[in-house]
């Protein structure tokens, strides 16, 4: 079972950045594809980006191309998500998620395992 770990998020004033970490313990994160959804209050769950088990294959949403990069380091274990530009309608709890093999799929229900989040809050 992969025991997944959210962090860096926090406030910032709109235009600025932050860099998402997720962390795997227990096992390796290099046999999975990472997801970052993100949920606002009152909204349902929302895809972000997605980086295959190899690095392959990078999605993001329409919301965020172009702000938002996605990464991974497998030799540590963990995918960033670097965010710059930040607008208000970025706020958000933001979830990592794993999917063992998986080529980066948006869908939230392809993914078996889930961090706790971590909230960001883009300020005006």
């Amino acid at each position: 079972q992969v025991q997944l770990v959210e962090s860096g998020g926090g406030l910032v004033q709109a235009g600025g950045s932050l860099r998402l970490s997720c962390a795997a313990s227990k096992r390796t994160l290099s046999n999975y594809a990472v997801a970052w959804f993100r949920q606002a209050p009152g909204k349902e769950r929302q895809f972000v980006s997605a980086i295959s088990w190899n690095g392959g294959n990078i999605v993001y949403a329409d919301s965020v191309k172009g702000r938002f990069t996605i990464s991974r380091d497998n030799a540590r274990d963990t995918v960033f998500v670097q965010m710059n530009s930040l607008k208000l309608e970025d706020t958000a709890v933001y979830y990592c998620a794993a999917d063992r093999w998986g080529l980066g799929s948006r869908g939230s229900s392809q993914y078996e395992y889930w961090g706790q989040g971590t909230q960001v809050t883009v300020s005006s």
